[in-house]
């Protein structure tokens, strides 16, 4: 009989490291496709530079996340059932905007935001929501779920980002969203950003539901002095 040589920590953490960052390319080359399919092909992707700053962004995204690692365990006990299309729709609205508003600007339909400043402007807003998204998740780390679920070991948060809004992950995802469109210049996407809207809004409600099930008042409390999306000053 052979003996199974143990894997150290480390080893196992590296091998968990690399294949986050193996996702996170396979996502970007995702990414390069769909808008390479939009704009005509890799010479015009590569042509048009708030398409390659986007990549950018998504890629460093992708990295950053693989790198941090924030979410490590899931054992809820207590969660909402959500139907398996709602998923599929928040997964998939935020990668089809893209590349829907970027064939818009191909074929020059709805170009309402074809301006080189408002384009730039939605690449940064692309960038900052992001950036607000992975925040959110570090801050949360094993709390945080793609379901709406609480964790076995979960006290509620009410510091950095969440201080002043209740959802800030949310808020990111969306902002990411609506920036991709204004980066690409057509209003052929905003559709798709609408629906991904009212899908956040359907599932904060689901989740306040939970949370205030779970915390009571202290969550009642927090409310009062959060705002949901917009930040309460």
């Amino acid at each position: 009989m052979t003996e199974s040589i143990p894997v150290p920590p480390a080893a196992r953490a590296a091998g968990r490291v690399a294949r986050a960052l193996a996702g996170a390319v396979a996502v970007t080359a995702l990414d390069v496709v769909l808008l390479a399919l939009a704009l005509g092909g890799f010479v015009a992707l590569l042509a048009t530079p708030r398409a390659v700053a986007l990549l950018a962004v998504w890629l460093a995204g992708g990295v950053a996340l693989a790198l941090l690692r924030p979410v490590r365990t899931h054992d809820p006990v207590e969660h909402d059932k959500e139907r398996g299309l709602d998923l599929v729709a928040l997964l998939v609205l935020p990668v089809a905007t893209p590349p829907v508003a970027a064939a818009g600007a191909r074929f020059g339909i709805l170009p309402w935001f074809a301006h080189p400043v408002v384009g730039w402007l939605g690449v940064a807003l692309v960038a900052i929501g992001l950036g607000s998204r992975i925040a959110a998740m570090t801050r949360l780390g094993s709390r945080f779920s793609p379901l709406v679920a609480v964790q076995r070991v979960h006290h509620l948060e009410t510091g950095g980002l969440y201080a002043r809004v209740r959802h800030p992950g949310y808020l990111g995802s969306l902002t990411a969203c609506a920036g991709a469109m204004l980066a690409l210049g057509s209003a052929l996407a905003l559709p798709l950003l609408i629906a991904f809207a009212m899908l956040l809004r359907a599932r904060i409600e689901r989740e306040e539901a939970l949370l205030e099930h779970h915390f009571g008042d202290e969550y009642r409390a927090y409310r009062q002095r959060t705002g949901a999306l917009i930040p309460k000053f």
